[in-house]
């Protein structure tokens, strides 16, 4: 399908679900639409194209896309537009898509994903692997993504990624040097690196026995990384959690004192029955040898209820380790079965009543841990990185710390956006810090 030519200039419109990946990849895209001589339309009714870069890993999001294409179906009645559908969902259903729904134009798999503009013009075949972009920068951001691998080989029993993004593949290492030497000249202040399961990127350069895993990479960009203040990743698998990546962590002031370790569930009966390679004690024990070396550091996670077979006794276990650790937040949510996952023919099924309950007792719980965090850092005074003027109040400027939580301080006239300042923490509101200016200002 040849983008038709027209002498007023086109636009596109980008609507990303999902995780940092799919943002990153859709950096590329609009640069791709950007170079071809596109517009970016502020609103999908004014695109003459429209891409949608899906969500797999719950039902839900899948259903909001269906949503999302009978919207583009309504407007296609009343005027010309190529509408694609591209990432996981895309990747998982393939075709159908359009057997289903033939208001969709092309479908365009993950590993395709950043060539989209090849594929409208006809001049580009599929690819059987995953094609890295040389950039994911966004012109005028001083915070950057980075993906460095792509893919998943753990197989959890619940986790469709596997499918949609196949196997595990690394970026090899000088293209990451090469994107971290254009960010530092760009004057980029944050990356974070990407991956599905990040900590287990390995890649073998050519020519040599030599294998760069994760922590080997993180060094070579510490010494690369010029003008760059904070460097961070996610998501990290615990069973790839070496003692070498704790020690460069707790001693390397540039990354970041804050990680995000996924749990999934305390109790070690439930982490085998999902496969996740790591029993409950094992992950604690990466946690206190992170504060051991790093008092200060933070962690985050991701926290599933209602998996088939769990017990009471299994949501008590989930409960006591979110109060030993002291997540200051965490991503929650209810186990959801995927179709072609091994989960689905487990026996024990729990039905959506009992998984909402433990959800909201398990979000209670998180609540409370972090308003005690976020009232125990009221009158220290913190880095932040101001990210972007408030939507709510134009007076008032938004950041984030090294611990990335949200920040809202005074707009004055000594500050700009990328700027690293230091705020006192005045109050809480919410779960948002409100500062001002310490009397150091600006780094």
């Amino acid at each position: 399908m040849k983008v038709p030519h027209t002498e007023e200039q086109r636009a596109y419109y980008i609507e990303t679900y999902g995780c940092q990946m799919n943002i990153a990849e859709s950096c590329v895209l609009d640069a791709s639409f950007i170079d071809q001589g596109f517009k970016s339309a502020e609103k999908p009714e004014d695109a003459d194209i429209v891409i949608i870069n899906t969500c797999s890993v719950r039902k839900t999001a899948e259903n909001r896309i269906w949503g999302r294409i009978g919207f583009y179906k309504h407007i296609k009645q009343t005027k010309d537009l190529i509408l694609v559908i591209t990432g996981c969902m895309a990747e998982r259903l393939g075709s159908e898509i359009i057997k289903r729904e033939p208001a969709v134009d092309l479908v365009v798999g993950t590993n395709d994903k950043t060539n989209i503009m090849h594929f409208l013009n006809e001049d580009i075949a599929a690819s059987d692997e995953y094609q890295f972009a040389s950039s994911y920068y966004k012109e005028g951001d001083f915070s950057s993504f980075v993906p460095i691998m792509n893919g998943c080989n753990n197989y959890c029993s619940y986790c469709i990624v596997p499918y949609v993004r196949g196997r595990e593949v690394s970026r090899p290492v000088d293209d990451v040097l090469e994107e971290i030497d254009a960010l530092s000249a760009k004057g980029v202040h944050e990356v974070m690196f990407l991956g599905q399961n990040v900590n287990s990127y390995a890649y073998k350069e050519t020519g040599t026995p030599t294998t760069v895993d994760f922590p080997d990479l993180l060094k070579k960009i510490v010494r690369r990384a010029d003008s760059i203040d904070w460097l961070r990743f996610m998501s990290a698998h615990p069973k790839d959690f070496s003692q070498e990546l704790i020690e460069l962590i707790a001693t390397e002031e540039k990354i970041c004192k804050h990680v995000h370790l996924p749990l999934q569930s305390g109790s070690s009966s439930i982490l085998y029955a999902m496969n996740r390679k790591y029993d409950a004690e094992t992950y604690y024990d990466i946690v206190e040898r992170l504060t051991a070396l790093r008092p200060d550091i933070t962690f985050t996670t991701d926290i599933m209820v209602g998996f088939p077979g769990e017990k009471e006794e299994d949501v008590e276990k989930t409960l006591e380790m979110m109060r030993r650790v002291g997540y200051i937040d965490a991503f929650m949510y209810y186990y959801n079965p995927r179709e072609g996952t091994a989960s689905t023919r487990l026996p024990d099924q729990i039905s959506d009543t009992v998984k909402l309950e433990r959800l909201q007792r398990v979000i209670d719980l998180q609540k409370e841990l972090t308003l005690h965090h976020k009232k125990a850092a009221v009158g220290k005074t913190v880095r932040v990185l101001c990210d972007s003027i408030s939507k709510r109040n134009v007076q008032e400027f938004v950041g984030h710390t090294e611990h990335n939580e949200r920040v809202v301080f005074p707009r004055l006239d000594s500050i700009s956006i990328g700027d690293l300042i230091d705020i006192k923490i005045c109050e809480v509101i919410g779960t948002t810090y409100k500062g001002e200016l310490s009397c150091h200002g600006k780094l």
